[in-house]
């Protein structure tokens, strides 16, 4: 193995995530009943023998910082390894918030030097996958490329949300890019870029610091169109499952991926590491289902939860309780969120820390899915209609009325 740093961009939020990402950024929105999206780039580092790791951190970092601690929890401790985050900083010339991805990496070049890499692997900290980079490292150093991205397809009608490659079909795992463009109105491939490109270092300090004298500082937008004119430029095909998760309707299809007799995503088999930690992970007991009313089909389920009601195809995270005659279907419930006596909620998302009032009814069986903010606490006989957003930290008397209408956002 060449010697290899890693950047993970961990910074941002994503607007469409709503009231998820209001208090943290992306890359720690729970996944999965344990995880948060973080850990799985970061897994697949540690699977891929890559121990050299910088976190990119911008928006709302506390609870990155608090997730991924010494970085203990990756086994990246020692002389040679480690994980730092990254935040911006003022330094003896004028500096600011990071603006953009490719400006965030070139603020740390010191650090990436510091490493004496041979090459730098550039990874989005929000996405759902497992993958072993050390193939894509291989093929990256048979094609002699100076740079490579990953790829993976994706159905052509949706294809131009992503940054899109034409590659030749020239080695089993991939071939030279002729055409990158990034989020083209008219799809010319379905191969869609996965955010994770491997830098030549040379290269990448050559590509960053013409990129810092540009207006715009993005890596797909600004760096990879027309590198195929200028530089070895390879794309290296990806086959296994992959989520972007921009949405919340894609959050939770993703999550519901999780369940039914063969699941989609089967986490367990991808040796995914978290922080337990964090939310006090390691320190709760076992899951209990009450033998006296309460009712389990098609959940993921982990330590902490109590289940005293009906739950179906549903997700809960640790600490979730659910009282006797609550009833939870299609739901995600995230870490120690408290469901009253009688309360029904469908297709909703819940976040940390929220309590449901007794006898309230929140969601319906439509596509639209309501989100409760983290915190939030409704009280009883409270109706939130499907759709609904909830703010975090909303409770009792900012409530002043017993029924909200579909689609509607609840508080400021």
């Amino acid at each position: 193995m060449p010697r290899i740093a890693a950047m993970v961009l961990a910074g941002g939020r994503v607007d469409e995530l709503g009231v998820l990402t209001h208090l943290r950024p992306k890359s720690t929105v729970p996944f999965g009943g344990l995880y948060r999206f973080i850990d799985f780039p970061l897994s697949n580092l540690m699977n891929s023998g890559i121990e050299k790791v910088g976190i990119l951190s911008q928006y709302r970092s506390s609870s990155l910082v608090e997730h991924i601690g010494n970085g203990a929890s990756w086994d990246m401790v020692g002389r040679d390894r480690g994980i730092t985050i990254l935040p911006p900083f003022q330094g003896m010339h004028e500096s600011d918030w990071y603006k953009g991805t490719a400006d965030a990496v070139y603020q740390n070049l010191d650090f990436i030097s510091s490493y004496r890499p041979d090459m730098v692997l550039v990874l989005s900290g929000d996405h759902v996958y497992h993958m072993d980079y050390r193939p894509m490292i291989r093929f990256h150093r048979e094609m002699n490329a100076d740079v490579t991205a990953a790829f993976v397809q994706v159905p052509l009608g949706g294809a131009s949300r992503f940054g899109l490659a034409v590659m030749a079909d020239e080695h089993e795992y991939g071939g030279r890019i002729t055409e990158y463009v990034e989020k083209p109105e008219q799809p010319m491939s379905n191969w869609a870029s996965m955010t994770a490109y491997l830098f030549d270092f040379d290269t990448l300090v050559t590509l960053l610091e013409a990129n810092s004298r540009q207006e715009s500082h993005e890596f797909g937008k600004d760096i990879l169109p027309g590198l195929h004119r200028t530089h070895r430029f390879y794309g290296y095909r990806f086959n296994g499952f992959w989520a972007y998760c921009r949405t919340i309707e894609e959050y939770w299809q993703t999550s519901m991926n999780l369940l039914g007799e063969n699941p989609a995503v089967d986490i367990g088999s991808w040796q995914l590491r978290t922080n337990l930690v964090h939310e006090d992970i390691r320190d709760r007991g076992p899951a209990m289902i009450s033998p006296y009313g309460g009712v389990v089909e098609d959940v993921v389920a982990y330590n902490g939860v109590r289940i005293e009601g009906s739950v179906k195809r549903s997700i809960l995270f640790p600490g979730v309780y659910v009282a006797p005659g609550a009833e939870v279907e299609d739901s995600i419930l995230f870490f120690d969120t408290q469901v009253g006596t009688g309360a029904r909620l469908q297709h909703t998302i819940t976040d940390i820390g929220v309590t449901i009032g007794r006898d309230c009814a929140i969601g319906g069986k439509g596509r639209d899915i309501t989100v409760i903010g983290m915190h939030a606490e409704i009280p009883r006989d409270i109706t939130v209609m499907a759709g609904c957003s909830v703010n975090p930290g909303m409770r009792g008397e900012q409530f002043r009325r017993k029924t909200y209408p579909a689609l509607t956002e609840i508080g400021e």
